[in-house]
């Protein structure tokens, strides 16, 4: 599951100032019209930014200027800092609609939902020419603007360039295909096809676990790790994606709590598909393929199982030339806890490994050598990701919230002599990404604040500022300097949870004038993996600016549960989801009344996707204290949700069914008796429909009144579009504000 929240405008344009053809007086009040319209006013936004290997070029895909969802691939030269297009997407892209699989696979990865161009790409190992899908299809683009199509590969899946350059490699009709960088590709796995998919990352991985492959390279370019899974055992859903001239019905496999997964298998074979080798897992078929990686020579591969029950994570090596494997060690959670899984972890080229584990109650790094641990980083806070290692200094760099959990900063530490801790970025600021080269001697920063929308930098190896790639200051023509005038500080706060745990707070007000009152929009989400409230510039700023320019007050607090806590904040929800979250949420609404510019009868509740959930149950078992809430595609029965996600917290339902009676939004409903309004997208493949109706249904049979807005062809990300915002607002203002809605 994954946070959906209202990210108005996360796609953003550049250069001008407004709408198109819409000059704004400064000090203009925002309209919601605004907010949802191109360019976006969160200023010009390259994504997928990374170095050429000569470190000459800087790459990015950035949104047009008239269509802020469609991406074109852009070069900044570093020696001069000038910018120029590589790849213009409307001249090559066919327009031609994308397959299932990789709607799917989109859907999966937020970042891309609801955009099209191109939006990833890959770099030759030589910097001469780089691979860029488009529209289903792929294309090799050289640096002098010549741009030519790779036969054979509509409807390919997770291309990629091989590390030495020598294969272009991609997933079609469900067989993974290789062809040398200049040839046909073909496919090297044939048994494909039906409910056996060959270098594809299943549906659990791709949702739940961050893993988008299921095929790996070797760094010599000799071998490949393929991933086959097989969906024989996992349930039918039959799901209607509701579209507004007409209705398709999927046939969708899909793990729900309690039910078979996939059966996954490994094998290592070579770029031709010749000399198959099949890993040894264990004999336990119930398990999950967490991670893969090759050692840094490529003599082994190493293998993260994971249990069913996800209290165990074992790392296997693996012998390439005969798939046995052994264990090399095992991370086991507490008693009523889980163990997360991290992309921040690193195999060393002298056979050791850097490893986040949260061993300690906190996520810190350790190294592993030898059967030996070692602790490099320790203390009541995070470490969040693992971004540059130069191995000959023993240089580590990081990043993590060291200096408080409102803020992310780089951090470095040498693993050879553990102990200082060096913050490598400026205070006051929240660092939403950080990439580095090989060793660390280049870093690309991207940073925000509640005044500064993001803004991205080149540095040096000490985090020092050598050029700015996007420095997106609010003056002059940028989109949201028209309205800086009347833009509202965000203020800071924390309050206790009935077992004396501090939670953050973070509110946004109107000019407060004395004696005054003020209704209150009341965000959440607060589940597992999320943390809400921080220094930074959401991609809802401008919304949140435009409600506060409504009269509204803006509040969010982050509950136990949530994340960047540690391990006891986050395992407050074991078996029992629904519970500490209320409460922590309830705490919040408590504190808002008493303070003397807030209305306490004028309260509104508003989530998304978990955030919805905790709607329905804050208002089943706290009638009265919202005025009222918005519930948008809500996990009402967690049966109804996928096994990785919902069994790590909540454990097996056929073993553990009453938790999960407890949890469930369904019995409870019809004691609902504030104003309400359901909200879903008709296509939502991740939180089915049938979670809205399952609950409508319950709500009707008791003759209980409530409002519904349903989104033909929209899936779970629905809210990023004006129409429910001029839903809620209207509801709002009948039900809340009960006066006029600008």
């Amino acid at each position: 599951m994954r946070i959906w929240m209202a990210a108005a405008g996360v796609g953003l344009a550049l250069y001008a100032a407004t709408a198109v053809g819409q000059p704004v007086k400064k000090g203009s009040p925002l309209t919601l019209e605004r907010v949802f319209a191109s360019p976006d006013l969160g200023g010009g936004q390259p994504q997928a930014l990374r170095l050429s290997p000569d470190g000459t070029l800087l790459t990015s895909v950035r949104p047009r200027e008239d269509e802020r969802n469609r991406f074109d691939l852009w070069a900044m030269d570093t020696r001069t800092g000038q910018w120029r297009m590589l790849v213009d997407s409307k001249r090559i892209g066919s327009g031609a609609e994308l397959s299932e699989a990789e709607k799917m696979q989109r859907e999966r990865d937020r970042s891309k939902t609801g955009k099209t161009g191109i939006l990833d790409y890959g770099w030759a190992p030589d910097g001469k020419s780089i691979l860029v899908p488009v529209d289903g299809e792929l294309f090799v683009a050289t640096l002098d603007g010549n741009v030519r199509k790779l036969d054979g590969s509509k409807g390919a899946l997770n291309p990629v360039v091989s590390p030495r350059g020598g294969f272009v490699s991609f997933v079609r009709d469900q067989n993974l295909w290789v062809g040398d960088a200049n040839g046909v590709a073909r496919a090297i796995t044939t048994e494909g096809g039906g409910t056996v998919h060959f270098g594809e990352a299943e549906f659990v991985a791709q949702e739940e676990m961050h893993r988008r492959t299921g095929y790996w390279w070797s760094p010599d370019d000799r071998l490949i790790a393929v991933e086959r899974f097989d969906e024989a055992p996992v349930r039918v859903f039959t799901r209607a994606s509701i579209g507004a001239t007409g209705t398709s019905i999927y046939e969708q496999r899909y793990p729900a709590a309690g039910t078979p997964n996939v059966l996954v298998d490994l094998f290592i074979m070579k770029p031709d598909g010749s000399g198959q080798v099949k890993v040894d897992l264990g004999p336990d078929r119930d398990i999950y393929l967490a991670r893969v990686d090759w050692t840094p020579d490529g003599s082994a591969l190493l293998v993260q199982r994971q249990s069913r029950d996800q209290r165990t994570l074992d790392m296997l090596v693996v012998d390439p030339a005969t798939g046995q494997s052994r264990l090399m060690f095992t991370e086991r959670s507490g008693e009523k806890s889980w163990v997360n899984l991290s992309d921040a972890y690193r195999p060393l080229k002298d056979g050791s490994l850097i490893w986040r584990s949260e061993r300690d109650g906190f996520g810190h790094l350790y190294r592993w050598k030898d059967g030996k641990w070692t602790q490099l980083t320790s203390g009541d806070w995070v470490v969040d990701a693992l971004v540059a290692v130069d191995e000959a200094s023993g240089r580590l760099v990081f990043t993590g919230n060291r200096d408080g959990v409102l803020e992310r900063h780089l951090y470095s530490v040498n693993m050879n002599a553990p102990g200082a801790i060096i913050r490598l970025t400026e205070p006051g600021w929240t660092l939403s990404g950080a990439t580095a080269d090989s060793t660390g001697t280049r870093f690309i920063i991207s940073r925000s604040s509640p005044t500064q929308p993001r803004q991205t930098y080149l540095a040096d190896a000490n985090g020092k500022r050598i050029a700015w790639v996007n420095e997106n200051a609010v003056t002059g023509d940028h989109p949201y300097a028209p309205y800086l005038p009347l833009h509202r500080p965000t203020q800071f706060g924390t309050i206790k949870a009935d077992d004396g745990t501090t939670l953050h707070w973070q509110m946004i007000t109107p000019a407060l004038q004395k004696g005054k009152r003020y209704p209150v929009f009341f965000m959440h989400y607060g589940g597992p993996g999320s943390q809400d409230v921080s220094r930074d510039w959401p991609g809802n700023m401008p919304l949140r600016q435009f409600l506060v320019q409504q009269g509204w007050i803006v509040f969010q607090i982050d509950n136990r549960g949530s994340d960047n806590r540690g391990k006891k904040f986050e395992d407050a929800i074991w078996h029992a989801m629904g519970s500490v979250e209320v409460d922590d949420q309830l705490a919040g609404a408590a504190y808002l009344k008493t303070l003397p510019f807030v209305d306490p009868a004028k309260i509104a509740i508003y989530g998304w996707s978990y955030g919805g959930y905790l709607t329905l149950k804050m208002m089943q078992q706290h009638p009265g204290v919202f005025a009222a809430g918005i519930s948008g595609a809500p996990v009402t029965d967690w049966a109804l949700y996928d096994t990785h996600y919902t069994e790590r917290y909540m454990g097996d339902p056929t073993r553990d069914a009453a938790a999960y009676t407890a949890a469930s939004a369904l019995p409870d409903a019809t004691q609902i008796s504030d104003p309400l309004l359901l909200m879903h997208g008709m296509a939502d493949d991740n939180v089915f429909l049938d979670n809205a109706t399952a609950f409508a249904a319950k709500m009707q049979a008791a003759n209980r009144p409530f409002e519904m807005m349903l989104y033909p062809g929209k899936a779970h990300g629905a809210a990023r579009e004006i129409h429910p915002w001029t839903t809620m607002l209207d509801f709002l203002d009948r039900h809340v504000k009960k006066s006029g809605v600008k």
